[in-house]
């Protein structure tokens, strides 16, 4: 039982105060409490904070209520709340006379609703959103039409990582020491860049890549070539390639080129600013953080070696992502965020 109310006896009625009030003091209306002391422990056990369950729901509910809100909607100058923020405009509005931070920051803490924070967001805006996403889920479970695919039937997902800078520090970077982090020099001398085409096959973690002075159609049709010239996708009943919509091959002018060049090719192309569902972003972070941070090449040529020699070295300890992101989830992510969509495409 709450130390504020210990003093009650049991199954007895208790006063509280208005939703406007700070703390609310529980007074037997029985007439059987105990003596003034247990009264005066009581009264001091609340003082200066306040304890779970003194404030009715309907505040706690308000003011998880405004700290979903802008608080331009409040006109508030600020562009995001604090827990200090809430507890003076909490105060300041009227729904309560006088509120503690950290019991603004208790009742936030339980759903999860921190306001001060914020995140980078692009909201879908591909027409076919629904329909696009869908059918690369489907393949990442095996799945085009409706039918399972066969053993002969492969899916890649791929893309370029360009402008892969080859950075030679001014001075040798140290080692780590006892104590000691990794130092490396903070000036540079530019040696180029690369633009690093890669392939995904995703239910064989078998990796295709390749570095080109510049991206566009003709390095990337050379990637789609070291892959199709080579067993077993040369002679698979279907080849599915994962793209986003960049210049190199966008459109349906980039369908009818590599089928035309590679019947068994079926290019599939994600929604437009939706990197996410391509597995092959999965990868290049990966070979961001472990084989490009910190960037120090002594040449161009060191720089390609790296990006392909990891490559080889990730396919000998690489499984298969396990994606987990389905349909439904797609179903739940758009009816969040409102966006309109066929229910034909979103059919299990």
């Amino acid at each position: 039982m709450p130390r504020s109310s210990s003093w009650q006896p049991k199954d007895c009625e208790t006063a509280r105060l208005q939703p406007d009030s700070v703390l609310v003091v529980k007074l037997s209306a029985c007439g059987e409490s105990g003596s003034l002391n247990n009264v005066s422990l009581g009264l001091k056990s609340i003082q200066g904070r306040a304890a779970p369950g003194v404030f009715p729901p309907e505040i706690v509910v308000q003011i998880k209520a405004l700290a979903c809100e802008m608080p331009s909607a409040c006109e508030v100058p600020l562009s995001r709340w604090s827990v200090a923020d809430l507890t003076r405009q909490a105060s300041q509005s009227g729904l309560v006379a006088t509120i503690s931070d950290s019991t603004v920051w208790r009742w936030l803490h339980e759903d999860a609703i921190r306001p001060w924070r914020y995140r980078s967001w692009i909201f879908p805006r591909d027409p076919d959103f629904a329909l696009k996403a869908g059918r690369i889920l489907d393949l990442y479970e095996r799945v085009w039409d409706g039918q399972p695919l066969k053993d002969d039937e492969f899916v890649l997902s791929a893309d370029e990582k360009t402008s892969v800078q080859a950075r030679r520090r001014r001075h040798s970077t140290c080692p780590a020491q006892p104590d000691m982090a990794i130092k490396v020099e903070h000036e540079y001398t530019r040696c180029g860049a690369w633009a690093y085409h890669a392939a995904l096959d995703v239910h064989r973690a078998k990796l295709f890549g390749r570095c080109e002075r510049k991206s566009g159609i003709a390095p990337f049709d050379r990637l789609v070539a070291q892959v199709m010239t080579q067993p077993p996708y040369t002679k698979a009943r279907r080849v599915f390639w994962i793209v986003d919509n960049g210049s190199a091959h966008r459109g349906p002018r980039s369908v009818a080129r590599l089928q035309e060049r590679y019947p068994n090719l079926v290019l599939v192309h994600g929604p437009v600013h939706a990197s996410w569902l391509n597995q092959i972003e999965i990868y290049f972070s990966i070979l961001q953080r472990k084989a490009l941070t910190p960037n120090d090449f002594r040449s161009l040529q060191a720089l390609e070696e790296r990006l392909l020699n990891f490559q080889r070295y990730y396919e000998q300890i690489a499984k298969p992502f396990e994606w987990r992101f389905t349909r439904r989830d797609l179903h739940a992510l758009l009816n969040k965020i409102h966006l309109p969509r066929a229910s034909s495409t979103l059919a299990a």
